[in-house]
């Protein structure tokens, strides 16, 4: 199992807007380009961590690799970054526990 780790923070006024997104647009078009979400942490409180992290996964590290590099990948991220700040990724091996 390989683990994409997503985090951002929210624009400022933003907030309806991301959320339609992420239910309208980025929830589903992530499944379809083939990763699995598993979860999406909010944070209410506190400015030392993001405000969002998401975790979701591929079988295997060609597989992650490919999407990244795909097109879809690109529009969805471009996306995502017109309401977020602070935006970070990475790719890990997975666990079955939550992974920063």
């Amino acid at each position: 199992m390989i683990k994409l780790l997503l985090s951002w923070d929210i624009q400022p006024g933003h907030d309806q807007e991301h959320f339609e997104f992420m239910v309208q647009e980025f929830a589903p078009r992530l499944t379809t380009l083939g990763v699995m979400p598993i979860e999406a942490w909010y944070t209410m409180y506190g400015e030392k961590s993001p405000q969002i992290v998401v975790e979701a996964m591929t079988d295997d590290l060609q597989t992650m690799r490919q999407i990244m590099a795909s097109p879809e990948w690109d529009d969805l991220k471009s996306n995502l970054l017109k309401y977020v700040t602070n935006y970070k990724q990475k790719v890990i091996r997975g666990r079955s526990h939550l992974q920063l």
